[in-house]
C-alpha cells in the first residue's frame, strides 16, 4: 500500500463519500484536502447512499456529470466512484490518496462491512490507493460536531501518511461526539461489536398494506477497552486499520488439518 511517507503538499487527493456530492461533510473533507494539497478532486455520488456497503453497478450504465473544475456527480454507488475516478477520470494521473467522508454519523465495529464511506476507501485499496475513510460520531442529528473533524482531520492525516501501513489495509477513522477542544486524545483501536438494524418495524400503508423500516441501533454500551466504540465514547479520536483479506487464519489451519 503505502512503503514510504507521502508528501502531501505534492499530492494527488481523491475526496468523495457516501452521504452525496451536496453532503456538508464532504464540503468539510475537500476543505481539510485543499489545506494539505494543491490537486484535490472531488468525485462523488449523486444522490446519498448509506448502507450501500462494497456494491459495484453491473446491471445498468453509469453516468458522470461534471459540475466544476475538479468536482463531478456520479449517478452510482461509492465503490463505483472511485473506480471511476482512478480508471477513467483521472486515468492518465491516479490519485496518490483518497480520503473518503466525512460522514454524518460514526462507522464503528460491524458498521465497516455495511458503510459506503468505508466502501470507497476499500475499492481505493484494492487498486492499491492509499485510503482514509472519516466519520463524525454525534449524539443529535440536528448538532453534528463537524467542527471536531474539520479541527482533528488533518493533524490524523498528516500523521498516518506520515508512516507506511501495509498492503491490502486502509484506515477507518471515527471522530467523537463532543466539542473540538473536549477530544481526549487520538488512539489505535481494534474494531468493536455492535449490529445496526436489530429492530425491524412493521407499519401499515394508507391502504392497509403492509411495509418495513429497518430499525435503528440496538442500544449502545461502552464496548472492551482497546476496541473503536469504546474509544469515541471515551472522547477520542479512534483509528483503525481494516485489512481486506477476511481469511480466518486459526480456523484454516484447522480446515487444513481435515482437508490437507
Amino acid at each position: 500500500m503505502t512503503d514510504r511517507p507521502l508528501d502531501l503538499a505534492a499530492a494527488r487527493i481523491l475526496v468523495t463519500n457516501d452521504d452525496g456530492i451536496n453532503a456538508p461533510g464532504l464540503k468539510l473533507l475537500a476543505k481539510v484536502a485543499r489545506s494539505l494539497a494543491r490537486d484535490v478532486w472531488i468525485i462523488a455520488p449523486e444522490q446519498e447512499q448509506s448502507g450501500a456497503s462494497h456494491s459495484l453497478t453491473l446491471s445498468r450504465p453509469l453516468r458522470i456529470r461534471k459540475l466544476g473544475a475538479r468536482r463531478f456527480a456520479v449517478d452510482g454507488t461509492p465503490t463505483d466512484c472511485v473506480l471511476l475516478a482512478v480508471k477513467t477520470i483521472l486515468r492518465d494521473h491516479p490519485p496518490d490518496l483518497v480520503l473518503s467522508g466525512v460522514n454524518a454519523g460514526a462507522n464503528l465495529g460491524e458498521d465497516v462491512t455495511y458503510s459506503g464511506t468505508v466502501a470507497a476507501a476499500m475499492e481505493a485499496t484494492l487498486l492499491e490507493v492509499p485510503a482514509i475513510a472519516l466519520s463524525q460520531h454525534y449524539e443529535n442529528r440536528r448538532a453534528i460536531p463537524w467542527k471536531t473533524a474539520e479541527a482533528h482531520a488533518p493533524k490524523v492525516i498528516k500523521r498516518l501518511t506520515a508512516e507506511p501501513w501495509p498492503r491490502n489495509t486502509l484506515i477507518n477513522v471515527n471522530f467523537p461526539a463532543v466539542a473540538a477542544d473536549k477530544v481526549n486524545g487520538i488512539v489505535a483501536a481494534r474494531q468493536g461489536r455492535r449490529k445496526i438494524g436489530d429492530g425491524v418495524v412493521e407499519r401499515a400503508d394508507p391502504r392497509g398494506r403492509p411495509y418495513y423500516w429497518i430499525g435503528p441501533l440496538r442500544d449502545e454500551v461502552p464496548d472492551m477497552p482497546g476496541t473503536d466504540l469504546h474509544a469515541v465514547t471515551e472522547g477520542k479520536v479512534a483509528l483503525s486499520p481494516i485489512y481486506l483479506d477476511l481469511t480466518n487464519g486459526p480456523a484454516l489451519a484447522e480446515l487444513k488439518k481435515v482437508f490437507p
